[in-house]
């Protein structure tokens, strides 16, 4: 039997002396000896291990019933025989050096619980064993007994049960991949319908706004107007509110996506959440008590803030209708530090220090198969008509966009447990001046603007509401008409480029490149309801561009290119 490290693996300890043949006065179990009929063979045979008793010189003694069958030898065939019968070739050597060491103190010594030994049968197969040793002292001096148990069958099932436990881990891994792969394609689905999207919105909005606004001016106080004027109106309000509804999905869309336009400051999550807490007070009800666990202490992260409203806001939305008798839903921070350990527990996320956010709800829970999708655009167990299964998707994609995780804990009747970790950030706060919090003017002073828009409709609005508001205005339908326009002005006779960023031939962020060469002085202002050409990493802006996002009203265009322009 081999052993991994000295001195376990011999099945006798005791020196070698020149007669090694086994003699009948020492606890000899041979047929027809002097204690063949003995009580110590009974009980000795009726052991559940094979045993085997060496004497000082190395012989083999006694064998026990299991032994013969575990070793596959006649009793006779080892009676007399050195202990090296019953290990492996290659540890023979190594064994009678370790049976001498053992003989100086021979005591009970357990071995290959951890790293098994090896015992050889008789056809020469190995198998792998645990032995258990013991010294005895008997009238012709010491008698080593070994109990050999074969271990095959153990480490057979244990490695099974690895075998399982490792292909269950691939399983999930596999599986948390073909998600995140599914919730990609669709990402990139809806950014692109998203872009679509924008432009007729953006088209809908500002005509209503136009027949809002005609309307209202005949409208007088006294209410003496003709009744079709008052109806037109109504249904100007009408179309402006689907309108908006619809822009409000599309940017929904496009944060599940991580394809929306996001200026991240610096935020403590305990100080945001305290900012909003009377209005998801609001959002809850009366019939749900919210308590907030705020310490102190927690890094902080960089988030748009208006974007870690709407996660917020969503979350409590979604915990409230899961608690329609009432309940409590409870806001916890909390520091953590994602070291090794961590890691090789949540692979989808690095090392580092992070804010955990967590929101949990008292609410009816969910089961597996809802937990699996609920981060996918459109998916909602609420009935048609009262949810647009945007709520969670937009979440999961603020949040990752922003470099963080979210995961989620429900069961059935026990509520729902959003957990959100952010990165802390080591960046500071840039202290804000008086012109980024005045307000702009709104009237242009004949400055002039080369408009640059692919879609007739929104090009024709914008133009009409920038001449309105006192700028001159050239427009071009692609970048090759732009740049014709811009080679014929005289040299600082655009001040503005306002042009989309999707187009025909050029991109928008090329096209301004090449007329900032043609007009120096030039100021560029992006327009797109699908910015990603010109967002910088991670979905943020460059503080250097600028860009207004499809849809917008009258009111944010011109603030938009008043802004660019000063």
């Amino acid at each position: 039997m081999d052993t991994d490290s000295a001195p376990t693996g011999e099945l006798s300890p005791a020196p070698a002396r020149p007669d090694s043949a086994a003699t009948p006065g020492v606890l000899s179990a041979a047929p027809g000896g002097p204690h063949g009929d003995s009580l110590f063979e009974q009980l000795l045979d009726a052991a559940p291990d094979a045993t085997v008793g060496v004497d000082q010189a190395g012989s083999i003694v006694f064998v026990n019933a299991q032994a013969l069958r575990l070793f596959g030898y006649r009793r006779e065939e080892l009676l007399g025989e050195p202990i090296e019968i019953l290990v492996p070739d290659d540890m023979t050597r190594a064994h009678r050096d370790l049976r001498k060491k053992y003989a100086a103190a021979a005591t009970h010594r357990a071995m290959g619980s951890g790293n098994p030994l090896h015992a050889r049968r008789k056809d020469g197969s190995v198998f792998p064993a645990e032995i258990s040793l013991s010294g005895l002292q008997a009238g012709t001096g010491l008698i080593v007994s070994a109990a050999v148990r074969d271990i095959s069958d153990r480490l057979h099932a244990e490695a099974e049960r690895a075998r399982l436990r490792e292909e269950a881990e691939r399983a999930k891994l596999q599986n948390q991949l073909q998600h995140t792969q599914r919730i990609e394609s669709l990402g990139q689905l809806a950014g692109g319908i998203a872009h679509d999207f924008n432009n007729l919105l953006a088209v809908i909005i500002n005509y209503a706004e136009f027949v809002t606004d005609t309307t209202a001016g005949h409208l007088p106080a006294g209410g003496d107007a003709e009744p079709w004027i008052a109806d037109v109106n109504r249904d100007g309000q009408q179309i402006l509110r689907a309108a908006r509804r619809g822009a409000d999905l599309t940017r929904q869309l496009l944060a599940f996506a991580r394809q929306d336009v996001t200026r991240p400051e610096i935020l403590v999550v305990a100080d945001a959440v305290h900012q909003i807490e009377d209005m998801l007070r609001r959002v809850l009800g009366e019939h749900i008590l919210l308590v907030t666990r705020l310490p102190g202490g927690c890094g902080p992260v960089l988030l748009d803030p208006g974007q870690f409203e709407q996660v917020l806001v969503n979350l409590a939305v979604n915990a409230r209708d899961a608690m329609p008798d009432g309940g409590t839903l409870t806001i916890d921070t909390a520091s953590v530090l994602a070291d090794a350990d961590y890691v090789s527990q949540c692979p989808q996320i690095r090392p580092g220090e992070y804010t955990r956010l967590r929101v949990s709800d008292t609410g009816t829970g969910m089961p597996r198969e809802v937990i699996d999708r609920v981060f996918e655009p459109f998916f909602t167990t609420k009935a048609p008509g009262q949810g647009t299964g945007l709520g969670l998707a937009m979440v999961y994609g603020i949040v990752t966009a922003a470099g963080g995780t979210v995961g989620i804990y429900s069961e059935r009747g026990l509520g729902t447990t959003i957990s959100i970790m952010l990165p802390v950030t080591d960046r500071r706060p840039a202290p804000r001046t008086e012109a980024d919090v005045a307000e702009p003017d709104m009237q242009g002073h004949g400055e002039t603007v080369l408009l640059v828009e692919d879609e007739p409709a929104l090009r024709q609005v914008c133009r009409r509401l920038l001449v309105a508001a006192g700028y001159r205005v050239l427009t071009a339908d692609d970048s090759t008409a732009a740049l014709d326009l811009a080679r014929r002005q005289p040299d600082g006779g655009i001040d503005l480029l306002l042009t989309d960023v999707i187009m025909p031939h050029l991109l928008g962020t090329t096209l301004a490149e090449q007329v900032t060469a043609l007009h120096p002085g030039i100021r560029v202002l992006f327009m797109s309801g699908y910015a990603t050409p010109v967002l910088a990493a991670r979905g943020t802006l460059d503080p250097a561009v600028r860009l207004l996002e499809k849809p917008f009203t009258r009111d944010q265009l011109r603030s938009a290119v008043h802004r660019a322009l000063r």
